[in-house]
């Protein structure tokens, strides 16, 4: 994900309404510009180049480069919504480096999507121990290489929305170094805990009915994966994942580009799960407010609501409240133990075709706070 250092360097008022638009088309590159000049049917594609800073808890301030590809295949309509490539090299001032694509390509008339991601990194992370009720006094740090490819391949049946499908997943954790190799976490007896590779084939269903991919303001996305993991396929450990992804929008005020969103998230896991494929609570994107990995087990629900609003020009502002939890069993989960979050944003638009905006949140957890910079809406 991207973010214009405009946004950043507290400069966003020297610009107007089009100075802004002059700014951002300096960083964007049109592969097809004369040809869609004079074919109307051919999408207007457009490469967008950016100098990156964000800013998270995990990572703290990172920069580096992006670029992100919206595109319409050739044949494609106004049915058919923008794909997205986008990928991202960035380094953190926690030392982190982070290779990563989040893609979504549709074929004319949406009868195939391509939807998968691509992570490479180098990361440290804190380590607190497993389970809900771990203390912030057991703090631990360990570092670790990623390799993560997931690409799934969906074809539309039965419904304008409805996309079934199947892929694989592809997660490597490599180079693990402990801080402290006579700590908690290096001495424990936790699978996975000196690197894993895991390898599944996915069954996967999508439906997704919303009106924009980046900032959806109509619409449903429900996307649900069930991977089996197994040593036949070269993986260290047989186990079965699944993870689910429910969101909602709609615009409660006529007269308003108002938006609520809801969102509700799952992880349920069964066998000899590692390390790495626990459920992570907390991030940039739910549960704002707690560090990712502050919390971690084999299962794990979340669940936020978020109220967007429109300011004056580019600017909008948000507020947020969510609840989650982490349990080693399904029937462990009660509301009694849900750990609270909300919190509110700011919004800078940046590019008024895709409804694409610069987001600044501070999300408040119980006993914690953070601040997340970034492109795009949490979900």
């Amino acid at each position: 994900m991207f973010v214009l250092l405009l946004v950043s360097s507290g400069q966003c008022k020297l610009y107007g309404q089009t100075g802004v638009d002059k700014f951002i088309d300096w960083f964007t590159i049109h592969p097809n510009k004369r040809v869609a000049a004079l074919d109307s049917t051919i999408y207007p594609a457009k490469i967008i180049l950016a100098p990156l800073i964000s800013y998270s808890p995990e990572t703290s301030i990172a920069l580096g480069v992006g670029a992100k590809w919206l595109f319409k295949m050739r044949g494609s309509g106004d049915e058919t919504r923008t794909s997205n490539m986008p990928i991202s090299l960035k380094y953190t001032f926690k030392n982190q480096f982070l290779l990563s694509s989040g893609f979504e390509v549709f074929s004319p008339g949406e009868k195939w999507m391509l939807t998968g991601n691509v992570d490479v990194k180098r990361f440290p992370r804190f380590y607190y121990g497993v389970g809900r009720n771990t203390l912030e006094r057991d703090e631990e740090e360990y570092t670790f290489n990623q390799l993560l490819i997931e690409p799934i391949l969906l074809k539309r049946l039965f419904h304008r929305y409805l996309f079934l499908g199947g892929g694989i997943r592809y997660n490597r954790i490599s180079g693990v170094f402990f801080s402290d190799p006579e700590g908690t976490l290096a001495l424990s007896d936790q699978l996975g805990i000196d690197g894993s590779t895991s390898v599944a084939l996915e069954a996967a269903i999508v439906f997704d009915s919303r009106n924009n991919i980046l900032s959806a303001n109509s619409g449903w996305y429900l996307e649900a994966t069930h991977g089996v993991y197994n040593t036949a396929l070269s993986s260290d450990y047989d186990f079965e994942l699944t993870r689910i992804d429910l969101r909602g929008f709609v615009s409660p005020f006529k007269r308003r580009k108002d938006v609520i969103g809801f969102q509700v998230r799952a992880h349920l896991s069964h066998g000899d799960l590692p390390l790495n494929e626990m459920a992570f609570l907390g991030s940039d994107e739910i549960m704002r407010g707690y560090y990712e990995g502050r919390f971690i087990d084999r299962n794990m629900f979340m669940a936020q609501v978020e109220y967007r609003r429109d300011i004056k020009g580019r600017l909008g502002a948000v507020a947020f409240v969510g609840a989650g939890d982490v349990a080693e069993r399904v029937a462990d989960f009660s509301f009694s133990d849900m750990k609270p979050s909300l919190g509110f944003g700011l919004r800078f638009l940046l590019d008024k075709r895709e409804d694409l905006n610069v987001r600044f949140d501070w999300g408040f957890g119980e006993g914690t706070d953070n601040y997340y910079l970034n492109v795009a809406e949490a979900f």
